[in-house]
């Protein structure tokens, strides 16, 4: 039997009964439409935390204290802070691969300008911290190096900060007061939004390091250091480096743990998805049962078709029919059903994903490589559950499929 003459009569089959076939394929359109809405929200997850990671900056490591072990026991991170204006210069001194540092200083405190007042976050910093995270200012410009040198007491404000101290004004050359030290408004940074972990990084005053030593925070020890690379391929190698020239700054011995702490982004990122790959397969995989529901329903009524079409099925072998031509149409049957519903399947998945994206707020992304599975795998549930019926058919005998009553 011609292919075109197969699929013609398959297709017939299945339109004599379209309530019947419909309710057949509804599995596969439930499943295949559940699996691409769940892969969507898991991939557009997985790119929102990649996309605030980078917001953080790009090819940039953090140093944090730490602690030694004591007893065999870590003590967790920030437990003994020995991080300090020496470390950053002997970083900068001998470091090849970290083409940028800076010290961050960090306190929190009760911002005031403007008529009104807001607790936010100081960070102390060098010049190079702009562009280590990669944060342009929006409005006005941010300090020097002899700003720094000199202690100045100017101030760039984060968007948040802005907005909330001086709300539909321009905030650059106004005065702000933080623990009863008046700075000047210099800039205004440009919005980077929430971090991963819902942190505002908007809700930020950034001050020279050594104004914030020496008139806010009072202590010698910073809070971290970040690092910039030129590239992220040298990432490796400057955490290598930036152990090895901390420990000789920390005078610690080859059997002393490290007593800070080095991430990068990969860290982060890693960290941060995890958890969202986890539950985006968790889902995927609950909507996957759908699917073989759904195949069980089409094996189902392929065996009642095989019953209800058994006299037809001995005429066609009389006349000369081969089992392998009634095996390949009735597996054709299945395979467009399964084929039909599951691109069903997939319309309603990319309108419901767009839809939920809509609705609820959530950044959703359909992305090919899943379209492409469910199709294949559409297929995969017609050939697997549709064999057994089709072999059936080609296996009955043409005398005793003629007497069928």
């Amino acid at each position: 039997m011609k292919r075109s003459t197969l699929f013609k009569v398959a297709i017939e089959s299945i339109l004599k009964n379209k309530l019947r076939t419909l309710l057949t394929m509804l599995g596969i359109v439930i499943g295949v439409g559940a699996v691409i809405v769940m892969v969507a929200v898991g991939q557009g997850a997985r790119s929102q935390i990649a996309a605030q990671i980078a917001s953080l900056g790009t090819n940039m490591l953090v140093i944090t204290p730490g602690s030694s072990a004591q007893g065999g026991v870590s003590q967790g991170a920030a437990t003994f802070n020995r991080l300090t204006i020496s470390d950053v210069e002997k970083l900068m001194r001998e470091g090849t691969t970290a083409s940028l540092v800076s010290p961050v200083v960090v306190t929190r405190t009760q911002a005031i300008g403007g008529g009104t007042n807001w607790r936010t976050s100081v960070n102390g910093v060098s010049v190079d911290f702009q562009t280590i995270r990669a944060w342009p200012v929006a409005e006005g410009g941010f300090f020097t190096d002899q700003d720094v040198r000199t202690s100045r007491k100017v101030a760039v404000l984060g968007s948040t900060v802005a907005n909330n101290l001086y709300p539909g004004e321009d905030a650059v050359g106004q005065m702000i007061q933080l623990r009863d030290v008046p700075f000047e408004i210099i800039g205004v940074l440009t919005t980077k939004g929430q971090t991963a972990s819902g942190t505002d990084q908007d809700d930020v005053v950034i001050i020279p390091y050594t104004t914030a030593q020496t008139k806010l925070s009072g202590h010698t020890f910073i809070s971290q250091i970040v690092v910039g690379t030129q590239s992220s391929s040298e990432i490796p190698a400057a955490t290598d480096e930036i152990r090895a020239i901390m420990r000789e700054s920390h005078r610690l011995a080859p059997a002393d743990a490290d007593d800070f702490t080095v991430r990068n982004q990969s860290d982060l990122t890693a960290a941060a998805t995890g958890t969202t790959d986890v539950m985006s397969t968790l889902l995927a995989s609950i909507a996957a049962i759908s699917l073989l529901v759904g195949g069980i329903g089409i094996m189902n009524i392929m065996l009642v078709s095989v019953t209800e079409r058994t006299r037809e099925i001995g005429i066609r072998m009389s006349l000369g029919a081969r089992g392998r031509d009634v095996l390949t149409q009735f597996l054709v049957e299945s395979v467009v059903m399964s084929l039909v519903g599951g691109v069903i399947g997939i319309l309603i998945g990319v309108a419901g994903a767009a839809i939920l994206g809509k609705t609820m707020g959530w950044h959703t992304e359909v992305s090919t490589q899943a379209v492409m599975i469910a199709v294949a795998f559409s297929a995969a549930v017609g050939i697997f559950f549709g064999f057994h019926p089709a072999r059936k058919a080609s296996g009955l005998d043409p005398i005793q499929a003629l007497r069928h009553e």
